[in-house]
């Protein structure tokens, strides 16, 4: 990835880390206290350099220009977010430090509360800005700062001999925290949390509780185990499906997770259970199978080293992370679990909808299995087709093509400004759909790019794995075509690129009734269809459009 740091203090040293750290490309800036000037010259190196990532690393008392008052504080904050919002390239992600004022001057202020005002203000700024730019996100620099401390994250002699702000050790405490939200933008989270019960979400056993009882309270080791699952409670608030997967009696296990007083994670909060006495990788794979996820995707905790030993054994794709020897530890495990594994650069409407998504195909699936035959099953769903507006979703669009693999007939990868060039392009079409059924919204899960000109090729079709199985790309292909005849093509052609994940949609265009067309390889076959012919489908949809 390409990452350019900018700054209006000295951040040579954190540079020189972040160049030497494999897999950078740092362009080398030259200089600081410019870092608008240069982002809103279109013809400075950096974007000749061409930056993925731009972190913007600023102190706050610079900005201001040490004039510690509050209205001219507001004043130089506001003209500097103005400048920061004519610089924004949508095929740039920005990460912008949040608030933490700091100047030697401080020490002698009377008012203590001024210091927090001043941060308060660069903070609603900064917020803002991030809500209305997808590509702008907060960079946690003052996380870093309180965690060293004042007095070990700063340096007097620096600052007075190079205008270098920041202690060796804010250097590499500031580089690591860099290189975290590199990583983050590279990688693809972690979906699914499986947790045990005895021993991991409370400390005692389900059903014997009156031997050994049930430890979950408001202090003591207790109180570990509570705020524990405060924290995944937190994770589920976020998109992370939370799962249990524990060898007890179900009815025991039910009666503590809805009735003890200190419980915060409630049967409401798991998408899915397997309280058995099954082999736990068993029961794992029923559960990947369940959620239609692979077994890369889950994290299991498990406080029993047998237990843990036997999954990354059976199942080597499925994270097995150790489990803290002592209470009090918990939560920081916990915290470094899901900066490992789940945390992303954005959270969505759509990441906090997962929970009541997924338990309602668990409804789903029910209905299944006592209806009479597939199609009954289908009528029965009484599903529904919204075709949205992607130009209000660009971000659910750009996130869908790109994190999908299955149901994706090209595999393509786009970047937002891309996205921005395809929805302002009047020979492209962008579709994007939201699904409806009797259980609930499953969100906006397909996407197709059609683009038209001496062919009508559709050049990407995406459907997430939640919907699939429902028939609903037999509707969203009558929409492909109907686009086509409206704007006077006779013939639709569709794409499809073989990768090692997309092979349940390698016969899609055969089964729509198109044919293949000569000249496709084994990287890229083409099929069409003339859409004067009949082309009869089964649909069990109702397609309702909306803006």
């Amino acid at each position: 990835m390409k990452v350019a740091l900018l700054s209006n203090v000295n951040m040579d040293p954190v540079n020189r880390i972040l160049i030497n750290t494999p897999g950078n490309e740092v362009y080398a800036s030259q200089g600081y206290g410019n870092e608008l000037g240069i982002l809103l010259n279109k013809e400075s190196p950096v974007y000749a350099f061409g930056p993925e990532t731009v972190f913007l690393i600023i102190d706050i008392m610079e900005t201001i220009q040490h004039n510690i008052c509050l209205a001219s504080a507001e004043v130089k904050i506001n003209e500097w977010f103005s400048l920061f919002e004519n610089t924004i390239e949508e095929n740039i992600v920005y990460y912008i430090s949040d608030a933490y004022l700091y100047g030697f001057e401080m020490d002698v202020v009377w008012d203590k509360g001024l210091k927090r005002k001043i941060e308060t203000i660069w903070s609603d700024y900064l917020q803002r800005t991030v809500e209305q730019h997808s590509n702008v996100r907060v960079f946690p620099y003052s996380k870093t700062i309180q965690r060293l401390g004042e007095e070990n994250a700063f340096s007097s002699k620096m600052w007075h001999m190079g205008k270098i702000l920041h202690s060796s050790a804010s250097h590499k405490a500031l580089s690591e925290e860099i290189n975290h939200y590199i990583a983050l933008e590279r990688r693809t989270p972690k979906k699914v949390l499986l947790l045990d019960l005895d021993n991991t979400l409370w400390r005692g056993l389900a059903g014997e509780h009156d031997i050994t009882p049930i430890v979950l309270s408001e202090d003591g080791a207790g109180l570990a185990y509570k705020n524990f699952q405060r924290s995944i409670l937190q994770l589920k608030l976020q998109g992370v499906i939370l799962g249990i997967v524990s060898k007890n009696n179900e009815e025991d296990a039910l009666q503590i997770i809805n009735n003890h007083p200190h419980m915060i994670l409630h049967q409401e909060d798991f998408a899915v259970t397997r309280i058995n006495w099954e082999n736990k990788a068993k029961n794992i794979v029923s559960v990947s199978q369940e959620l239609n996820v692979g077994l890369d995707s889950i994290v299991f905790i498990d406080d029993n080293p047998a237990e843990r030993a036997l999954v990354s054994e059976s199942l080597p794709e499925v994270i097995t992370p150790d489990f803290p020897d002592r209470p009090e530890e918990l939560t920081s495990f916990i915290a470094q679990v899901y900066h490992r594994y789940f945390e992303k650069p954005v959270v969505t409407e759509e990441d906090k909808e997962k929970t009541s998504q997924y338990q309602a195909n668990s409804e789903r699936k029910k209905l299944m299995e006592t209806s009479m035959d597939f199609e009954g099953y289908l009528n029965n769903l009484q599903m529904k087709l919204y075709r949205v507006n992607p130009g209000k979703n660009k971000e659910r669009f750009v996130q869908l093509v790109n994190k999908t693999n299955q149901f994706n007939l090209t595999t393509r990868r786009i970047t937002g400004q891309e996205a921005s060039n395809l929805l302002g392009d009047k020979n492209t079409e962008v579709f994007l759909y939201r699904v409806v059924d009797r259980f609930g919204d499953s969100g906006i899960v397909a996407a197709g790019i059609l683009e038209f000109h001496e062919e009508a090729v559709v050049t990407e079709f995406v459907m997430s794995c939640r919907v699939m199985g429902r028939k609903i790309e037999e509707a969203i292909i009558v929409d492909f075509e109907n686009e086509a005849r409206r704007r006077g093509y006779k013939e639709l052609v569709g794409i499809y690129k073989p990768t090692e994940k997309n092979r349940p949609v390698k016969d899609l265009y055969v089964s729509f009734g198109y044919k293949p067309r000569k000249g496709s390889d084994d990287e890229s076959a083409q099929y069409t269809v003339c859409l004067n012919d009949d082309l009869s489908r089964n649909i069990y949809v109702e397609k309702i459009e909306e803006d």
